[in-house]
Formats: structure tokens, C-alpha cells, sequence
């Protein structure tokens, strides 16, 4: 008993969890909570990432792995109550913008990959990371969380079967005599349901929920064990580094741009949001943000050597932050919940491309709120907004969406007169999105 009480309390002094108006009770639930609502990613991330070619087993055990060290930084040293894992739109970029659209082997994209985690890293001790998102205007980093949610949800839609290609109108409606389909119908209103019940979890479940449905129809083979050791990280440790001399191609510093322009603001939106609602703002400042901004960096490198696509905070943490979680042992907790679910790869297997285009559906539609935030009555804010928003999903390519944006901005809000609020950085920007699409498409390849 001593004993318990002793651990305990160390926990507690250590988080300052009772300063916090917390216990370790309730942050425990709001750890658990958090890793519910956001394990789809698990799943969602070798799915991903397995149609740029990678290995499914080994992107899953590199997803737990720096979700663990990314949540563990987080909560340790920002003490935060905010997990870290793959981002969504950073996994969506590599396999549909780099490896398919642009040609490049994933092998050679975890180059750029690992090249722009450690760029990433020195940015953050430099703390340039903080000054270049503060120069971003607030409508882009919306149109950028949307765009990128737009562009998640078309992904999901087309590989739910949903939507499919068409000669005379590029896309179309998918057929619905194909079993499969159904599928992600049923997924979509599930999840949808519980959502609109603010179940925590819902996403989860849902996933849980399609793949028991597939796999009662037949739709789904079952697996022949449900636990088994974690695949091996063999297939994609280190990969990148052995393929670092790819980075002579201006193309692949192109594809690093990009990382880092995505990198940059996914996690620093998220932070400040989340931090909001969880009341760790402090005069509208953020404490510790050079603490949570090198967590997330230092988590980014570790996956880049594991084998996975940039870490960033995971908006899922709120559904934590909403039973209670206000410290960094809700992190903790989420970390050791991820290393418990390694042993349940198998289940890789049955959680197919219709079970999770249901979650890339709904995620789409959380991060397609933002759209809300933007000026749409001032149009020299306007027409930058939408052309990053309707770049990303029409060009299937996120750094298209965001170089239209880059672009536009400051030349409109100079010809509106509105010069003085565009800073040298965004001027810089457009100078470095113009070589970026020059290297993109008309340098020769």
C-alpha cells in the first residue's frame, strides 16, 4: 500500500497533477480516451502508406512506435495532455502527391522524409518554427487544416469505392452492387451516429464495428490469430538514410519543402487549439510551446528512422481534454496504451480499404470546420483560401493547394491596398513556391 501510495504521489508531484485541479484517476480515463479516439490510426496509417508500396506490418509497428516516443516527449517534457502521432495529411502527401503523382520511390521519399524531420528539429532549437507560424496569416493556416481535410475525405471516398473514375466527367458515382461499398456506407453511418451522441471513441468503434460486419458477410477473410509479436521494423528502418543521395534532385528538395511548409503548421493549429480548450493558454500565450514544439519535432525524427511519415499533435486529444485531462500523464498513458496494441497486428489484415475510408470520411469533415474561421467577405482573403482548399483535392496534390494559396495572397492584398500586413516571410514564400513549381513541373525530369 505504501508502496502505491509512494508511486503515486512521485506521479502526481511530478505532472503537478493535483496543482492542476486533476487526479491521476481522471487522467488516466483521459488517457485512454484520447488513445480510443485516435488508434484508428493504427490501421489507417499502413493503409496509407501500403499503396505507395510500403510494408504494412512494418509502417504499423513504426506507427505505435513513435506515437510511444512522441506522446511520451509530449508529456514529459510539456507536460500536456496532448498525443502525437503519424499526421493524416502528412501520409496522405507522401503516397498520393509524392510516390504516385510525382513518380518517386517511397524509398527515395523517406529521404526527403527524414531530411526534413531533421531540418525540422534545428528549426525548432533555433525557434524559427515559432516565428515563421506567427507570420502565416491565421486564413491560410484554415484553407491549409481544410484543404487537407477535403483532400483525406476524397481519398477515403475513392477507396471506399464510392467514387470512381469516369472518362467524360473525370469522376463518378461508384457502383452499389459491389458488396464492398456497402461497407463503407455502413462505417460512415455508424461513426456519423455516435458522433452526433458525442461517444468517445466513435471512430473506433466504428472501425471495430465495419470490420466485424465484413467479416460475418464474408466481405472479409478472418485472420488465423488475432495476437502475435510486432511485425518487424526491418523493411522500412533506416530506409531513408540508405537512400540520402537521391537529395542531388532538386525534385526531392522540392518534396522537403513541403514536409516542413505541412509539418509546421499541422502541429502548431492543433497545439493552440487543444491547449485553449484544455486552459493552459496564459494571456493568450502558450507556456512551454518550445518544449511541445521540440516533442513533436524529435518524435518526427525518430519515425523518419522507423520507417513512417511526420508525427504532429492529434486533434483526438480533445476528446481527453473534455473528461478531465490537463496534464502530461494523460500523454503518458495514451504512450502505454499504443505499446499494449502492438501485439494486435494481425488484425491488419481485416481492417481493409472500405473499413477505413469510413474514418478518412469523418476526419475530413472535423478538419473541414476551420472553413467557418476564414474572412470570406474580404476577397483578396477569399480567393487565396479557396485556391489552397480546392487546389488539394482537383490536383491531388497537396503542395499545389498550398502554392495557389502562397502565391495569390500577397499579390492581392497589396492590389487591395493592404500591403503593410504582408511580411518579408510571405513575400519569401512566394518567391520559394514560384521555384517550387518551376521544379516541379517544367524543370526537366
Amino acid at each position: 500500500m505504501n508502496k502505491k501510495r509512494t508511486l503515486s504521489g512521485g506521479i502526481d508531484r511530478a505532472f503537478h497533477i493535483t496543482e492542476s485541479g486533476s487526479s491521476i484517476k481522471r487522467e488516466f480515463l483521459a488517457g485512454l480516451t484520447t488513445f480510443v479516439s485516435m488508434a484508428y490510426i493504427l490501421f489507417v496509417n499502413p493503409s496509407i502508406l501500403g499503396d505507395a508500396g510500403m510494408d504494412k506490418g512494418a509502417v504499423f509497428t513504426a506507427t505505435a512506435l513513435s506515437a510511444i516516443l512522441g506522446s511520451l516527449l509530449m508529456g514529459i517534457l510539456a507536460n500536456y495532455p496532448i498525443a502525437i502521432a503519424p499526421g493524416l495529411g502528412d501520409n496522405a502527401f507522401f503516397t498520393y502527391s509524392v510516390v504516385i503523382a510525382m513518380g518517386i520511390p517511397w524509398e527515395d521519399a523517406m529521404a526527403g522524409v527524414l531530411i526534413a524531420a531533421v531540418l525540422f528539429t534545428i528549426l525548432s532549437f533555433l525557434k524559427v518554427r515559432e516565428i515563421v507560424i506567427d507570420a502565416i496569416p491565421q486564413d491560410l493556416k484554415y484553407a491549409m487544416a481544410a484543404g487537407i481535410g477535403i483532400f483525406i475525405s476524397f481519398v477515403g471516398l475513392q477507396g471506399g469505392g464510392l467514387i470512381i473514375a469516369n472518362k467524360s466527367s473525370l469522376v463518378g458515382i461508384g457502383s452499389f452492387t459491389v458488396p464492398t461499398v456497402w461497407l463503407t456506407i455502413f462505417g460512415i453511418f455508424v461513426i456519423a451516429i455516435l458522433m452526433a451522441k458525442k461517444v468517445p471513441g466513435a471512430i473506433f468503434i466504428g472501425l471495430v464495428a465495419t470490420t466485424i460486419l465484413g467479416l460475418l458477410t464474408g466481405l472479409i477473410k478472418a485472420p488465423h490469430h488475432i495476437i502475435s509479436m510486432a511485425p518487424s521494423l526491418k523493411p522500412t528502418f533506416g530506409v531513408g538514410l540508405e537512400h540520402l543521395s537521391v537529395m542531388t534532385d532538386p525534385k526531392m528538395w522540392a518534396v522537403v519543402l513541403i514536409f516542413l511548409i505541412v509539418a509546421f503548421f499541422d502541429t502548431a493549429g492543433t497545439l493552440i487549439g487543444l491547449a485553449q480548450q484544455a486552459g493552459i493558454m496564459k494571456g493568450n500565450k502558450m507556456p512551454h510551446i518550445g518544449r511541445a514544439l521540440m516533442a513533436d519535432s524529435l518524435s518526427m525524427l525518430g519515425g523518419a528512422f522507423m520507417g513512417t511519415t511526420p508525427t504532429s499533435a492529434y486533434v483526438e486529444s480533445s476528446a481527453g481534454i473534455a473528461i478531465g485531462g490537463k496534464t502530461g500523464f494523460t500523454a503518458v498513458v495514451v504512450a502505454f496504451f499504443f505499446l499494449l496494441s502492438m501485439v494486435f497486428s494481425p488484425l491488419l489484415t481485416v481492417v481493409t480499404t472500405q473499413v477505413t475510408a469510413a474514418a478518412l470520411i469523418v476526419v475530413g469533415v472535423l478538419m473541414v470546420s476551420a472553413l467557418r474561421d476564414i474572412h470570406w467577405d474580404q476577397f483578396e482573403i477569399a480567393l487565396p483560401s479557396f485556391l489552397v482548399v480546392i487546389g488539394m483535392p482537383l490536383t491531388y496534390n497537396i503542395s499545389y493547394g498550398i502554392a495557389f494559396g502562397f502565391l495569390t495572397y500577397p499579390i492581392l492584398m497589396t492590389a487591395a491596398g493592404r500591403r503593410k500586413e504582408v511580411n518579408g516571410i510571405m513575400w519569401t514564400m512566394l518567391v520559394v513556391f514560384v521555384v517550387l513549381l518551376y521544379v516541379l513541373n517544367i524543370l526537366p525530369k
